[in-house]
């Protein structure tokens, strides 16, 4: 066993000194081209225009490139393709005095050509080896055509669905949405950055961004410092620990300060206390919004950015064009400026672009790579796991070959807006419809009939911002009595009807906020006529967001919501409905009965008044008109499969110290298909020094069980599971009593008790 530690140390020991060799090689490298930097060429580093993707064999003419060729640029987004990347790094490499490299970024979302699920859908498949399989081909073929920097993983908590940019994020939870940055961060980055395969991986929107007042994309945001380390950083710290390259400033104020000149938040909490090493870019126009913010001109709010610890500018040029006159008169420093410059050259080293500026740039490369036979295929595969199974009411799902499917909705032959929003790079040429999809899988084994039922809304004007970016749902103009009517006639013809109802793609998404969550009136009005048919009707739900279902979900037999799946999604969607594929995903976030609930969210605290017994009770914490329940609690999600959850078995009730506890359930499923089971792991402090949440994710395993099979799940829990951040932020647990809890959602679980003690 000695002998095993030993060669164990000597690894160690070996991999640490020859990372603390090359940091030196870097470091040498670096230094010296600094030293040979102008001021002029210094903040260049710092300045990051939009390309506004050029046009092949024009780019040396624009205002951009004479910007490059003078050392003014340090890196460019919204470029596209090896051969316009080739030649824009051309400019900086051959034209340009120092010959600096730039960097390339883009918003690689949830994948690149191969578009994957959105990333609220792909977080309800609560499995961190596909998250980070996704982020791995969305690097891996970003990579191949000139792509080696991307603005993802967003991980920003967000509780209101009133809020478009929840369709970014990944739910509520910050334990949850934790391990996704985590698995995404390493997806991206892989473990060489030198690799032409990986791109660098920039967490946003740091910080609090899903907070935003009212909903309202851009809007202020303000809590308690307790609330922000319990409930809302955790996730842009587990990106920082994952090794994270990059962070972008988000746009809201925090304290009254805005993000992007808080100084507190970018130096002293980021880099100071949790060891960021990497840069700080703001987000499109950062600096210059915040004269807006009303805290001083563009001179004024540049030289506060940086100060604060900011070290790129997106878009504004606000560190470029001000930051001499603001250096001479004192209010920003040489060495604030060195070390942000540092920190863009250390990235660019790091990427392996002073060794080879063009080794993201092999056209033949790309050809193979991107939107692959194989990366589809995984995409499909990665699709049906995000699908939740919202209702199904007497095995109404799976639905057979056979017969007549007449498939009615606005959403049914809408191909564009498969991938959801932020599909930036996606080819939309290539996009296929449900009805494609779902004709190709049915083959001749059945007669699939369409009609479109409805438009998106009977506002022509809300369809319009709702199809932006070449998403149009191509508008049908004749009256809403007559398309229904048509539509009436196919369902009429059909032996089931699957309705494909929803938001459009970029109904969520950014500058996307609603204060109205239900299915538009007038897709409503459709779904309801379909009912009246007596077919039966499946509901194929497609939103970015949490939606108000009230009265779907107590009318409707069927309702499986697919999100944005993606480039694949169609194909998906009908392995999900044939049941070649069995549905898996569990909510990330709560879905609410009106907008009047919000913010609805499962890990909330007691007051004083908790409603006890049934609604309503006069003088209890509840609502006049509707319960405080939702219509679906954080965690749910159905299965063609039947699970069953014995008790809670535990290793000890009484603890002491650094003891582990092993919280055991056994799984059974008990239906005559195989399925998979998202098991939960949720844990309450009953008695707190400051007060604690009614109950929080602390674990999840998802498992794999074929008909019949049962199957021991295991938690070891340990004290880490139970610290947080007390009044005075100090980060520990207390001795007392915990209600273990394991179940299948956040509302249906089985309860022990534990007694632990310091």
């Amino acid at each position: 066993m000695k002998k095993f530690y030993f060669t164990l140390l000597a690894g160690l020991m070996l991999v640490s000194s020859i990372v603390s060799a090359q940091d030196a090689k870097m470091k040498t490298f670096i230094d010296q081209l600094m030293k040979k930097m102008t001021l002029e060429e210094k903040l260049g580093q710092l300045n990051l225009p939009s390309a506004n993707d050029f046009v092949t064999g024009a780019a040396a003419s624009t205002d951009v490139a004479k910007k490059i060729i003078a050392g003014k640029v340090g890196g460019l987004f919204n470029i596209k393709s090896v051969a316009k990347i080739k030649e824009v790094q051309k400019l900086a490499v051959e034209q340009s005095r120092l010959k600096i490299p730039l960097i390339f970024g883009m918003d690689v979302i949830h994948g690149y050509e191969t578009v994957f699920p959105i990333p609220l859908g792909l977080s309800c498949s609560w499995d961190m080896d596909l998250i980070e399989r996704s982020a791995r081909i969305a690097a891996n073929e970003a990579s191949s055509d000139g792509i080696n920097w991307t603005f993802s993983p967003m991980v920003d908590i967000a509780r209101d669905p009133r809020w478009g940019r929840v369709s970014e994020g990944n739910g509520e939870d910050p334990y949850l949405g934790g391990q996704i940055a985590k698995a995404m961060v390493n997806g991206y980055q892989g473990n060489d950055l030198s690799k032409n395969n990986t791109i660098m991986s920039c967490v946003k929107h740091y910080a609090l961004y899903g907070a935003a007042e009212a909903g309202r994309d851009y809007n202020t945001t303000d809590m308690s410092r307790q609330r922000m380390f319990n409930e809302y950083l955790y996730p842009y710290k587990a990106a920082v620990e994952a090794g994270v390259g990059s962070v972008m400033a988000s746009f809201n104020e925090i304290d009254g300060i805005p993000a992007t000149a808080n100084k507190w938040l970018l130096t002293d909490l980021l880099k100071k206390q949790w060891g960021f090493k990497g840069f700080l870019v703001s987000d499109y126009t950062g600096i210059s919004e915040m004269i807006a913010h009303g805290i001083g001109d563009i001179q004024t709010v540049s030289a506060k950015a940086l100060m604060a610890g900011l070290d790129m500018d997106m878009v504004s040029e606000g560190l470029l064009n001000n930051t001499a006159k603001s250096l001479k008169d004192g209010t920003v420093s040489m060495s604030r400026i060195d070390d942000a410059c540092k920190k863009i050259l250390e990235a660019k080293y790091k990427l392996g672009l002073f060794e080879d500026p063009f080794r993201y740039c092999d056209e033949n490369r790309a050809k193979i790579e991107v939107f692959s036979a194989s990366n589809r295929k995984e995409a499909r595969s990665i699709a049906a796991q995000s699908f939740v199974l919202l209702k199904n009411q007497n095995n109404a799902l799976p639905l057979k070959k056979a017969g007549t499917i007449a498939l009615i909705g606005p959403l049914a032959d809408a191909k564009e807006n498969m991938g959801g929003t932020w599909s930036v790079a996606a080819n939309l040429s290539k996009a296929v419809s449900f009805l494609t999809g779902l004709k190709e899988v049915v083959g001749d084994k059945a007669n699939i009939l369409y009609a479109k039922g409805a438009n998106l809304d009977a506002d022509a004007a809300l369809e319009e911002r709702s199809t932006m970016f070449g998403k149009s749902l191509h508008r049908d103009n004749r009256s809403a009595e007559v398309i229904l009517n048509e539509a009436l006639e196919v369902a009429n013809k059909a032996d089931v009807i699957v309705a494909a109802i929803g938001e459009s793609a970029e109904m969520s998404g950014e500058s996307s906020s609603r204060t109205n969550l239900g299915i538009p009136a007038v897709q409503q009005d459709l779904l309801k006529a379909l009912l009246k048919t007596g077919k039966p009707v499946v509901l194929v739900l497609f939103t970015g967001r949490p939606l108000t279902l009230g009265w779907e979900n107590a009318n409707v037999p069927a309702i499986l919501n697919v999100w944005f799946g993606g480039s694949e999604a169609p194909y998906a969607i009908a392995d999900v409905l044939f049941g070649e594929a069995n549905p898996s995903g569990k909510l990330s976030t709560t879905f609410p009965q009106n907008v009047g609930q919000i913010p609805l969210f499962y890990n909330h605290k007691n007051t004083g008044r908790p409603l006890n017994g049934p609604w309503f009770q006069k003088f209890q914490s509840n609502y006049l008109d509707v319960s405080n329940e939702p219509v679906y609690p954080f965690g749910f999600g159905l299965s063609y499969a039947n699970f069953n959850y014995s008790e809670i078995e535990l290793s000890n009730t009484n603890l002491k110290g650094n003891q582990t506890l092993s919280a055991s359930v056994t799984v059974t499923n008990n239906s005559n298909v195989a399925g998979k089971e998202v098991v939960q792991l949720y844990i309450r402090d009953i008695v707190g020094s400051s007060t604690r949440p009614v109950k929080e994710l602390k674990g999840f395993q998802k498992v794999n069980l074929k008909a019949g099979e049962s199957k021991k799940v295991s938690f070891n829990i340990t004290p880490e599971e139970l610290k947080f951040y007390n009044y005075d932020l100090k980060y520990d647990w207390e001795s007392g009593d915990f209600n273990i809890m394991i179940g299948t959602n956040s509302r249906d679980v089985k309860t022990a008790k534990v007694n632990w003690v310091k």
